[in-house]
């Protein structure tokens, strides 16, 4: 963090549910009215010294759970799906892509209900870790 005046410190965020990434960055990062969510993936809730486990092999046990690891990043960030402005979707195969659509249209619309317009979106086709088949990153400004 800086604290060099007129500048706005960047704070780490990350919720109680998450092992210490595999790399150098933070599960999601604030700065001023902005938080960042790292690309998420579905894994389940683990513990220290535990190595993640993907919630099962199909996608919509995994997308529900990155899901939910995207929305504890939110939460412990000070923001709800309501504050995302931003979705960014990575899939391993594009035969998966309607079915991620219905699933994710069911989350916002539980996450929205309040009838706020959806955020943004785009969906690209990337390679993932073995047996991964979702990441999901956000980005969400809150006041």
């Amino acid at each position: 963090m800086s604290d060099t005046p007129g500048r706005t410190a960047k704070t780490a965020v990350t919720p109680p549910t998450h092992t210490t990434p595999p790399a150098r960055f933070s599960h999601g990062l604030r700065k001023g009215n902005l938080l960042q969510v790292a690309g998420q993936v579905g894994f389940l809730p683990t513990g220290p010294g535990r190595p993640p486990a993907p919630a099962g092999p199909t996608l919509r046990e995994q997308t529900a759970q990155t899901l939910a690891n995207v929305g504890a990043v939110l939460t412990e960030g000070g923001a709800s799906w309501e504050d995302v402005v931003m979705v960014r979707v990575y899939l391993t195969d594009t035969a998966h892509f309607a079915e991620f659509n219905e699933l994710y249209d069911a989350h916002l619309a539980e996450c929205l209900a309040d009838g706020s317009a959806p955020p943004a979106r785009t969906t690209v086709y990337v390679g993932l870790p073995a047996g991964l088949l979702v990441e999901i990153d956000a980005l969400a400004v809150l006041g």
